[in-house]
């Protein structure tokens, strides 16, 4: 059984298709899981729930978590590490691997143009902060050779009729209802995002690779990303309209804040558009042969899908 905890996200979804190359016992776990696959096997739980937690992961080889939780600084110092903590000891009970689908928040601000698996760790946003605390935990169990596990980090995604991503929401849905997109802070500067089909069928991959255990991986995303210009422009080539945008500064974002909680949350994270932000998945690349999709190739599907 490979059971996936917080099924149904931009990765959980195709997560669930890709693991049917490996095996037909596949749980997904949510608050009101949906079936992916017909032999699925559903399971509700509340992941804050150590005894529900307990209960989903028995039985399971691998455990995958994917959960993701509202933009709420709050929710997440609260939910992620009780939910990690009630992952780690489910797994450790059951003698579960578990994968970890992670991103890159707790990296050093200095050092994103050209991130690899040894980037520094050193946060500077409160976000940043508890994704290095739940990294950190799993990290310690596996050097105390206490659990098999991976860590799976990705950069920001996008993908086809997917409904959390950021470059989506204000580039092409923008574009999409005929209004300018949006860029922040400076549409110079590069920027990698990571496509969800190659990061599902990747996190599979290392999932289902004992060799792959107790380090980290970058999950495979094009090298030579493109500008905030370039992918405004290049996704308004592909749906055949004027490549309009507006640039949105820090001041505009605290403004806005004021009335939208999101855009409140936002404010600490605008360091990652305001510089290069270069996401290098070399290691994994060469370790399977994978070629990432191109951003072009990825952006006709994601057209293509609406």
């Amino acid at each position: 059984m490979q059971t996936i905890l917080g099924a149904g996200g931009a990765i959980g979804t195709q997560l669930a298709k890709e693991l049917t190359a490996y095996t037909k016992d596949i749980k997904l776990v949510s608050r009101n899981p949906k079936k992916v696959n017909e032999t699925d096997e559903l399971f509700s739980c509340d992941l804050t729930d150590k005894a529900k937690v307990l209960e989903a992961v028995e039985g399971s080889t691998i455990v995958y978590l994917t959960a993701g939780f509202p933009y709420k600084l709050k929710t997440w110092k609260e939910a992620w590490p009780l939910v990690m903590q009630n992952t780690i000891d489910a797994c450790k009970v059951h003698g579960s691997k578990l994968v970890f689908i992670d991103n890159i928040y707790m990296y050093d601000p200095s050092k994103l143009s050209f991130m690899t698996e040894d980037t520094p760790i050193n946060p500077s946003s409160k976000k940043g902060k508890v994704r290095e605390q739940i990294a950190r935990m799993i990290l310690d169990e596996v050097k105390a050779g206490n659990l098999n596990a991976l860590i799976a980090r990705s950069a920001d995604f996008y993908g086809p009729a997917i409904n959390n991503s950021l470059l989506l929401e204000v580039v092409f849905k923008n574009l999409q209802k005929g209004k300018k997109a949006n860029w922040f802070c400076s549409t110079d500067k590069l920027h990698s995002f990571t496509y969800t089909p190659d990061a599902a069928k990747a996190t599979a991959m290392l999932g289902n690779d004992d060799k792959a255990y107790n380090q980290v991986w970058h999950l495979p995303t094009a090298a030579n990303p493109l500008t905030g210009k370039e992918w405004i422009e290049a996704f308004a080539k592909e749906m055949n309209v004027k490549p309009k945008y507006m640039v949105v500064g820090k001041t505009m974002i605290q403004i806005l804040g004021l009335f939208n909680s999101i855009m409140k949350e936002f404010v600490e994270m605008l360091y990652q558009y305001d510089r290069d932000y270069v996401f290098d998945s070399s290691k994994f690349e060469k370790a399977y042969g994978f070629k990432p999709t191109s951003y072009l190739d990825g952006i006709k599907e994601v057209v293509k899908a609406g």
